[in-house]
């Protein structure tokens, strides 16, 4: 095999250079994948290290070539595919390390540098947040100076020259990255996922309800959505955020089932709340709004059930606007097939619910408001808690629960208290969403956390459609009014988050998570989800309203065009003559010194000629003309500046007679 070119030798001190800068890149997916692809990803890097040092022999092309398949063979086996997050992140960080180990030439290495900067974005496929994003910052910055050490050939400079050189390149391009982001036309959908991904680390609420379902979220701190509201916030009572509406019921199990359709009875506009949404990833496609939303954000709809639903599953962070009517009732009128829908029970489900139902029936007669009073009574006469931690119902579910444990979350009260309704005659449903959240004065905003979820019945009366009923507000109202951290305050088994002791650690801990959560909300809103509508927002306030994708891109061009020209004006000034040299212009005054003493130098002269010159028409000048033609040369062609030497020059030039000390004074002033 023939030499490599002597122009496309790798410099020796690029390597280690490179090695840091994929170590940094690579070292997140340690969380992700599999011990095994960061451990041989890790060997190649360190064998590659031990060839530049000499302590191994370099791998043959066979050898390499068997170890590509292997891996290639190991991915597959993992995953079953090559296609995919997983699967092609794996693959590339292999191949990354693969690729170093076998690099040997200029190009080898500029190919590196290029995975590295792969391998850094595909870190963003698994999560972006902040502290990842800042990492990444440093990723990019070591990746490029790597870039640097590569391109400096064989006498490179310092590695603090180099490490300036780096942040130079980034700072320039960085309004070039903020003119792209803002201004380049958005396309909706997520960014950082793939088509076919699930996400599976999401959480949030299900497709189904049954014991437990909904209790499970009191577990996560995680935030499920943040709103602002264009006028006042409502009180705590008014705060339902609606999803999910279950009719069918299986003697266990809340689903959606199969429900004739209807045309949902938008009330009034009047009296309407507008609020703005940012909804955390789930997977789903139903979004939250206050109930009861009366309009649909872009790519939503409002379903019969009076809730909202994507045209795509929520797989990034979204924000959406939506007006609400809070307390407004739904569906005045109830159709034949939906009214046995909503009656519908097992046959053998619940029968001594059923016989308590009948038992409200006959003493009410045909008033189904006092039926509904008479089993919110029954919760809270009877010894009902609000637990986190219910005994496990094995039997009838409804029945264990109403008669014999009567412990039970939120989850327990709106089926429980759903079934109860159905066995009386009355038509009643499931709704699940959010009950509650905490205010953030940090940014003017409602969080509310997946702790905060919640589930409540809704009863349709003669007169006022569908109406909420919440019986979890009849055991425990402390729940409604001061958020589920009240319900549970003191009670060591719930998560710490939860507790509310009013002691200094906790009240710190609450403010600084609001802190962080400020950021997170800010961060969501203006980068993770920078879409169409939101950068149609800024372009409105800009004044641009109405722009389409064509002036968008004129628009980028000339904000481009411009930063471009300012970097060009700004390399211009500071590569024009060198007249701020301080050397330069101590010559200069060395000249007009030697002027006014009647020796001028001519502008062909070189400075030695003009002393040897000097000396034989001005022997009383020799000495300091001499010194400092000798010491000008050494610093001006010399291999680094000496200051001892720039004390010199300038002593020489003191000595000169007459005002020369005086023009001394003048030039030891720096710059």
């Amino acid at each position: 095999m023939s030499a490599p070119l002597p122009e496309d030798r790798l410099p020796p001190h690029a390597l280690p250079a490179l090695a840091a800068a994929l170590f940094i890149a690579l070292a997140p997916h340690g969380w992700h994948q599999p011990p095994w692809v960061l451990s041989l990803a890790g060997v190649a890097l360190g064998w590659r290290l031990l060839v530049h040092a000499g302590r191994v022999p370099a791998p043959g092309r066979w050898l390499l070539g068997g170890l590509t398949l292997a891996a290639t063979g190991l991915v597959l086996a993992r995953y079953g595919t090559l296609a995919g997050r997983d699967p092609g992140v794996a693959l590339l960080v292999l191949m990354t390390g693969l690729k170093f180990l076998e690099t040997r030439r200029f190009r080898d290495a500029m190919l590196v540098v290029f995975l590295g900067y792969f391998v850094v974005i595909t870190n963003f496929f698994y999560s972006q947040e902040i502290p990842l994003a800042l990492y990444m910052v440093l990723a990019v910055f070591a990746t490029t100076a790597a870039l640097v050490r590569v391109n400096a050939g064989d006498n490179g400079p310092p590695w603090g020259e180099s490490l300036r050189l780096t942040g130079l390149m980034l700072a320039q391009a960085l309004p070039l990255m903020v003119i792209l982001f803002f201004l380049f036309p958005r396309i909706p959908g997520p960014l950082w996922s793939m088509p076919e991904e699930e996400p599976a680390a999401t959480t949030g609420l299900s497709d189904h309800m049954r014991p437990g379902s909904v209790s499970r979220l009191l577990q996560s701190e995680a935030p499920a959505f943040r709103v602002t509201f264009a006028g006042e916030i409502p009180g705590a009572a008014q705060r339902y955020w609606r999803g999910p509406v279950f009719w069918a019921y299986d003697g266990r199990t809340w689903r959606a089932g199969a429900v004739p359709p209807a045309p949902p009875a938008i009330p009034p506009q009047a009296d309407t709340l507008e609020h703005t949404v940012s909804l955390e990833p789930h997977g789903q496609r139903w979004l939250l709004a206050l109930d009861v939303p009366v309009s649909a954000p872009r790519d939503a709809r409002l379903t019969d059930d009076g809730y909202l639903v994507s045209r795509e599953p929520v797989r990034q962070v979204i924000r959406y606007s939506v007006r609400s009517r809070p307390g407004a009732a739904l569906e005045p009128l109830l159709s034949g097939a939906r009214r046995e829908a909503a009656l519908d029970l097992p046959g053998d489900a619940a029968p001594r619910a059923r016989a308590l139902a009948r038992a409200w029936r006959r003493v009410h007669g045909g008033d189904d408001a006092a039926v509904v009073q008479a089993a919110l009574g029954h919760f809270r006469q009877a010894p009902f808690r609000y637990t986190l931690s219910p005994p496990p119902l094995r039997r009838d579910a409804v029945d264990q629960f109403l008669f014999e444990t009567r412990a039970g979350f939120c989850e327990h009260y709106a089926g429980a208290f759903t079934v109860l309704m159905r066995a009386a005659g009355i038509p009643a449903r499931v709704v699940t969403g959010y009950q509650g959240g905490t205010f953030n004065r940090a940014g003017d905003y409602l969080l509310v956390r997946q702790s905060d979820a919640h589930a409540w019945t809704e009863v349709w009366l003669q007169g006022r459609g569908w109406t909420r009923v919440d019986p979890t507000g009849a055991v425990a109202p402390e729940r409604i009014e001061s958020g589920v951290g009240a319900a549970f305050s003191g009670d060591t088994t719930v998560p710490a988050f939860l507790r509310r002791g009013g002691d200094w650690f906790g009240d710190l801990r609450l403010q600084l998570g609001l802190w962080q959560d400020s950021l997170n909300y800010y961060w969501n809103g203006w980068v993770l989800a920078f879409g169409p509508e939101r950068q149609r927002e800024l372009l409105a306030r800009l004044g641009l309203d109405g722009t389409d994708w064509r002036a968008l891109v004129g628009l980028m061009a000339v904000a481009t065009g411009l930063v471009l020209t300012l970097f060009a004006g700004i390399f211009l000034w500071r590569n024009r003559l060198p007249m701020r040299d301080p050397l330069g212009r101590l010559q200069t005054r060395f000249d007009r010194r030697l002027a006014r003493l009647g020796v001028p130098r001519a502008p062909h002269e070189p400075l030695p000629d003009f002393a040897r010159r000097v000396t034989r028409e001005r022997p009383e000048l020799a000495g300091p003309v001499a010194g400092f033609a000798e010491e000008y040369n050494r610093l001006r062609y010399g291999p680094q500046p000496d200051p001892a030497r720039f004390a010199r020059l300038r002593g020489h030039l003191r000595a000169l007679p007459g005002r020369g000390a005086a023009l001394y004074r003048q030039f030891r002033r720096p710059g």
